[in-house]
């Protein structure tokens, strides 16, 4: 048990995919694009030039606030944050202060095996800076512009983040999630997904107890104490290490006495694996917040957020939960498939074929319905295991994405039957796998034109085994002396003789009945 409990809030920025800016029309791409070319007097904050917002943006905000089970505040204004930085234009940045687009949400994450509860504060809309790039000799710096009035949102947690690890899983399912919407490719290492995590310690009051110590006196519950910002984190990985750096640190200093007297803005450095120290933070009233003049307030009536919650896709918490109990899959299985939205539709497809295939065949007894309650298990499972152990590995080794495979969703499911009715076994099934990945063929041609069928209980596999019968006399002498290995070797025989098209367990059971 711990001496100090970690208090931990998040600060996310997601860049959205508009086509244009947030506030004029250029062209929101700029960060392919040369050096200050996809800008204008309004996002280079001329004088007299007047904003516009984005109506697509403020509709995927709304969207990302329902999608975190925010209320959504039906009257909304802009604001002016004040600040003086190089990569800002204008003096000051327009945000949003007391009037966010969403507050008061959810998001349910799970992380070591438990599912935990992270209340979201707000969402907001504002938009982005310029981008600092610096000479290796820090003879110069320059300020490319591109970036400067990309529409970004802002979702700001309650300090109910419980661990490092829990951080981190956070951040994977709201990327998750922001990419389930469409509305941001959400890319940590790009720049799409910003995270500024906020620490601080309090003491354990479990561990105190435990101990019998008095550390406690005054020891308030709710208490918050001062926090630590640890910014420049571009990876979920950076987010967890330097969480666990803080907490290192933090302890102790408070086993020294130095408990944190005021907030402070430290700096990630990624090869050194330290945290190190920019500033004192600023508080809220530094940025002297007073609504923006140049845009009036914003009201949304019920008709835009009832067609913006119709635009909603299924979500992946959602996904997870209706895939375990709509097609029996596991955590594991459920978690792989859904963390890609194309992946996760691509196995529903198949699924769908799979259960037009099973009604189809002519050795299925029963309704639709009930040949699925007896046979659909089995399928669904099977299905999900060889898209995650054989196709992503195919999609890996060939550096393709989901989107971009030969094999059809039907093509796939039939191949599945094929196993199902022992018209091949695994061995040969991968082969047929691999040959529809690169050219996209029908299983069944592939399985005729190969000669890749399996062998079943039929004459021509009892003449192969009576060959290998006669050809290994002495293994023959010490299975019948109770050395099993030899069955196994026997077995490898047929195999091989088959050119692996056997079944398996049908080799083994002539074996048997033939040697006794």
């Amino acid at each position: 048990m711990n001496k100090y409990e970690p208090v931990i809030g998040l600060e996310i920025h997601v860049q959205l995919k508009t086509k244009s800016k947030m506030f004029c029309s250029c062209d929101n791409t700029g960060e392919d694009k040369p050096a200050n070319t996809t800008v204008c007097p309004i996002c280079l904050g001329h004088p007299g030039v007047l904003p516009v917002p984005n109506e697509v943006a403020m509709r995927w905000a709304v969207m990302a606030a329902l999608a975190l089970n925010c209320t959504i505040r039906r009257s909304i204004h802009f604001d002016r944050k004040s600040y003086f930085y190089p990569d800002l234009p204008k003096g000051f940045q327009i945000s949003q202060y007391d009037a966010p687009v969403g507050q008061n949400g959810h998001l349910m994450i799970t992380a070591g095996g438990t599912h935990a509860h992270i209340r979201i504060e707000r969402v907001h809309i504002e938009e982005d800076t310029g981008k600092l790039l610096h000479e290796e000799d820090k003879s110069a710096s320059y300020v490319d512009y591109n970036r400067a009035g990309t529409p970004l949102l802002e979702i700001v947690t309650r300090p109910d983040v419980p661990s490092p690890a829990a951080a981190k899983a956070f951040l994977q399912e709201l990327r998750l999630t922001m990419r389930y919407l469409g509305i941001s490719d959400a890319d940590m290492e790009k720049g799409h997904l910003r995270c500024d995590a906020n620490i601080s310690l309090r003491p354990n009051p479990e561990f105190f107890q435990e101990k019998g110590e008095n550390a406690l006196i005054g020891y308030e519950p709710d208490r918050l104490y001062p926090k630590t910002e640890v910014k420049n984190l571009n990876s979920f990985k950076s987010v967890e290490h330097a969480l666990e750096y803080e907490i290192k640190r933090q302890t102790k200093l408070w086993d020294e006495g130095k408990t944190p007297k005021a907030q402070s803005t430290r700096g990630w450095d990624e090869k050194r694996m330290v945290s190190v120290l920019q500033r004192v933070k600023e508080e809220q009233h530094d940025y002297r917040y007073f609504p923006e003049p140049d845009i009036p307030p914003i009201t949304f009536d019920s008709e835009f957020i009832a067609s913006v919650k119709q635009a909603m896709v299924e979500l992946p918490f959602e996904k997870h939960e209706r895939f375990g109990k709509q097609y029996w899959l596991g955590d594991y299985d459920a978690s792989i498939l859904v963390n890609d939205k194309k992946l996760a539709d691509y196995y529903e497809s198949v699924v769908s074929e799979l259960r037009a295939w099973l009604v189809s065949l002519d050795s299925t007894e029963g309704s639709e319905d009930e040949a699925w309650e007896r046979d659909g298990k089995k399928l669904t499972k099977a299905a999900a295991n060889w898209i995650i152990s054989r196709l992503l590995k195919l999609l890996n080794e060939h550096g393709k994405r989901i989107s971009e495979v030969n094999i059809t969703p039907e093509n796939f499911a039939e191949l599945m039957v094929l196993v199902y009715e022992h018209k091949l076994n695994n061995r040969t099934a991968v082969t047929v796998l691999e040959k529809m990945f690169l050219d996209g063929r029908d299983p069944s041609d592939i399985m005729e034109e190969e000669d890749l069928g399996q062998l079943s209980k039929t004459k021509e596999l009892g003449t192969v085994v009576k060959e290998v019968i006669q050809s290994n006399e002495r293994v023959v002498q010490e299975f019948r002396a109770g050395k099993e290995q030899a069955l196994k070797y026997l077995i490898g025989q047929v195999m091989k003789r088959t050119k692996g098209r056997a079944d398996p367990e049908a080799v083994q059971q002539f074996l048997t009945h033939a040697l006794k």
